[in-house]
């Protein structure tokens, strides 16, 4: 047990089509770590994501979560494994038949939370990404810097260790995209494990966190983050 919370070692990822869309990558993150992915599209950054989330599975290698073997979990403890991973996606993927509350708290209905529960959490996390004014608003009625913080209250509602979030501020203007990386900031500075994949490198030197840079389904290099 050596405490990481998320170990590749020489993970491929191949598809049907001959597509290599990783080539024998490894690296660790221990909890309570701050990473950032960056590189050209087409580098494998997301690809890393849904193999940690189990949108794919490696076609080599070995991923851990928590020190425990991940590819070949068993299909009924995919739920479980998923609970304990905030995902937000680039295009946020909310539901606009529901309003901002109904989204978040179907993260922790899924869960089996109590409505009590269910009804405190949701309000203190819209709260805490400044939402709580707009949450019985829809969501499409809401600015993308707006739906974006939806979309992490919704990641972060049931207080999971690990976050991922891919190009959280690829659609937003700079004082959004900042305003969106405190959140995540405030977040590490509570204990929870981050990744966030980016194509901003400045943006990543300026929070001062380790970048992990890659090229062509392999990492090109690991930058250690300034103090």
């Amino acid at each position: 047990m050596d405490g990481t919370m998320v170990r590749f070692h020489n993970v491929s990822l191949r598809y049907a089509t001959g597509f290599e869309a990783l080539h024998n990558i490894s690296f660790h993150i221990k909890p309570g770590q701050f990473i950032f992915l960056t590189g050209h599209s087409g580098a494998g950054k997301t690809s890393i994501l849904k193999l940690i989330y189990q949108a794919e599975t490696p076609s080599e290698g070995a991923i851990l979560l928590n020190n425990r073997n991940i590819e070949h979990l068993p299909h009924k403890q995919l739920p479980a494994l998923r609970r304990g991973i905030g995902v937000i996606f680039q295009d946020y993927k909310l539901l606009y038949d529901r309003t901002v509350y109904e989204n978040v708290a179907l993260a922790m209905e899924v869960a089996g939370q109590p409505t009590d529960k269910i009804e405190i959490q949701v309000e203190r996390t819209l709260e805490y990404v400044g939402l709580k004014e707009r949450m019985f608003h829809n969501p499409i009625a809401l600015s993308g810097g707006e739906q974006q913080r939806v979309a992490i209250a919704r990641a972060i509602v049931n207080r999971p260790p690990l976050v991922i979030a891919d190009e959280p501020t690829g659609n937003l203007d700079k004082a959004m995209g900042q305003r969106i990386m405190g959140l995540f900031q405030s977040l590490h500075q509570q204990g929870t494990t981050i990744i966030v994949v980016t194509h901003d490198v400045e943006m990543a030197q300026q929070m001062g966190h380790p970048i992990i840079i890659m090229e062509d389904g392999q990492i090109l290099t690991t930058l250690e983050g300034r103090p």
